[in-house]
């Protein structure tokens, strides 16, 4: 079941995120695996983040491109993100990983959109029971 908590975006809204994370997969460092990957978000201010995947000699140090576009949430001003889309080097439509999902979880929350390859879902419904902030502020009391 999806659960919307925000506004769906109009066609040329997500049309121009893919525009961006296209554009951010071709920075991408991948001379190991050889698979780019690109990634864009709109802040809740209308700005549009990007990251791309950076590798590194030692495997586990690489960066996924979820972790830049949230770097540069950061770096231009903060804010939350409201719509994601990650792809491949075809352009064709990624799903985050798991650490991914919960990087963006922080960022935006359940009522981020994400496009899927089945179509636009909340970051709720692909990462359902998520932990976040509020489970920190539990477990302290």
């Amino acid at each position: 079941m999806d659960t919307d908590l925000t506004p769906t975006l109009d066609a040329p809204a997500w049309e121009r995120l893919h525009a961006a994370a296209v554009e951010a997969m071709g920075h991408a460092y991948t001379p190991y695996s050889r698979y780019p990957v690109g990634v864009a978000g709109y802040a809740d201010d209308g700005r549009v983040v990007s990251g791309c995947n950076v590798e590194n000699a030692s495997y586990g140090v690489g960066l996924c491109a979820e972790c830049g576009m949230v770097s540069d949430l950061a770096r231009t001003g903060g804010g939350r993100l409201v719509a994601v889309w990650c792809v491949d080097s075809a352009g064709e439509t990624l799903m985050p990983c798991g650490r991914c999902r919960q990087l963006l979880w922080e960022h935006g929350g359940a009522g981020c959109r994400i496009r899927t390859p089945e179509g636009e879902r909340s970051l709720a419904d692909i990462l359902p029971m998520a932990f976040g902030a509020e489970d920190l502020a539990k477990g302290a009391q």
